[in-house]
């Protein structure tokens, strides 16, 4: 097989497309690869495939996967065609997509290199500048958002992440598969509205549960923007616990101010895990400095079994029964004299309905916050992002779930 038989199995070329010579230059170590046309072939515009006259060409170049170590680039005289519907167009070429720049072998590899490494890494390993790469990202982003199928998910996640310090948050909207739907800036009531503005009626109407936190802005805008919405949303069981957990936090504060001195004198101090992790998750000598504990910090004692308590109320399938039961939690709550436990009984009565709808549905928000350790683990591999819209190509490219590939 000769050089240019070679080159056009490589480029997986066909007629009327052929590579007509191949040349190297010593200064840049670079190889070309000159494709031609077969103009006699008959030329179709790119849009309605009329077969049209040439009107002339442009000579284009593009970069192609390297030939052993040395830089390979595919250049062509592309001609356009004067379609009677479309006007003076350029013809497509099999080896790249529109605007591009790169070849589709070239584009497919460094896609695989950016999915576990960082866009100033693969510049680094192909030799190639920061935008070149990040434009490859986009358009591979682009490209998996356009095949998407339009029917949407029947259940969905709402949570936020911080981006940066000094509480900028962006809005993530997941489906329970692990897969990002979209990214909003911030994390007000805008955010999500829209989110729910580029939904139709009848993808709204799809849509059967939805997770999230109390945040009043999310709740707010889905009751109304999703019909029958006070039946479908549903407060994450992660969410009620981390609740839970900083009530009991509050309570251990407040008493190991006044037992400090104690406390250490029989060496109780810095337990604060103990009170916070799962009774079935702790060491049996986590259990004895527990039980030491419990008979020292009485008021953290009783905080610490209605958190218990609360564990075991996620079980129930009836609504009615896990509603009699969440209220028989919240008067024990009420009555405990314990002020952050109060006031989070109040907050959870108030909330109950999508308490008991993530219960009977099923529902939890576990996926959503494996997506945000994701997220900020992408933040720390690229030392952070400056431009939000780029973070949000990056998210999209990494837990979207597209089909990245031309």
């Amino acid at each position: 097989m000769d050089e240019l038989s070679l080159y056009e199995k490589i480029l997986n070329l066909s007629d009327p497309w052929s590579v007509e010579g191949v040349s190297f230059d010593e200064q840049t170590k670079a190889v070309t690869v000159h494709v031609a046309v077969d103009n006699d072939a008959g030329l179709q515009c790119p849009k309605c495939k009329t077969q049209s006259p040439g009107y002339d060409s442009r000579t284009r170049t593009w970069r192609h996967l390297d030939t052993c170590q040395y830089k390979t680039l595919v250049t062509a005289d592309v001609p356009r065609v004067q379609c009677p519907t479309h006007g003076c167009v350029t013809i497509d070429v099999p080896w790249s997509e529109e605007r591009s720049r790169f070849t589709l072998f070239f584009e497919s590899d460094v896609i695989n290199r950016l999915q576990s490494a960082s866009v100033l890494a693969v510049c680094n390993q192909l030799r190639m500048s920061w935008n070149a790469v990040d434009g490859i990202m986009r358009r591979a982003v682009a490209r998996g958002q356009s095949r998407l199928s339009q029917t949407m998910p029947t259940h969905i996640c709402v949570d936020e992440v911080a981006i940066r310090k000094g509480h900028v948050y962006m809005t993530i909207i997941s489906e329970p598969c692990g897969n990002v739907i979209a990214v909003e800036e911030d994390r007000k009531k805008a955010s999500l509205k829209r989110f729910y503005d580029r939904l139709s009626d009848k993808q709204k109407q799809a849509i059967e549960v939805i997770s999230m936190d109390m945040s009043p802005a999310y709740l707010s805008v889905t009751l109304e923007e999703i019909p029958n919405a006070k039946e479908k949303i549903a407060f994450d069981r992660f969410h009620v616990v981390k609740l839970i957990n900083e009530a009991v936090d509050g309570v251990r504060k407040q008493e190991t101010r006044a037992l400090h001195k104690t406390l250490k004198e029989v060496g109780l101090t810095g337990k604060r895990y103990h009170w916070l992790r799962n009774a079935g998750s702790l060491s049996r000598n986590q259990r004895s400095e527990l039980k030491a504990l419990q008979a020292i910090a009485l008021k953290t004692g009783r905080a610490w079994l209605l958190k218990e308590y609360a564990r075991a109320l996620w079980n129930y399938s009836s609504r009615t029964w896990a509603k009699k039961a969440w209220m028989k939690w919240y008067g024990k709550a009420i009555r405990s004299r314990l002020k952050p436990m109060q006031m989070l009984a109040r907050s959870i009565k108030k909330n109950l309905w999508g308490i008991l709808n993530a219960i009977v549905l099923r529902a939890n928000n576990g996926i959503a916050e494996s997506i945000n350790s994701k997220i900020k683990m992408l933040k720390v591999k690229c030392r952070g992002f400056r431009n939000s819209e780029r973070f949000k190509t990056a998210i999209m490219f990494h837990c979207g779930g597209l089909s990245l590939h031309p």
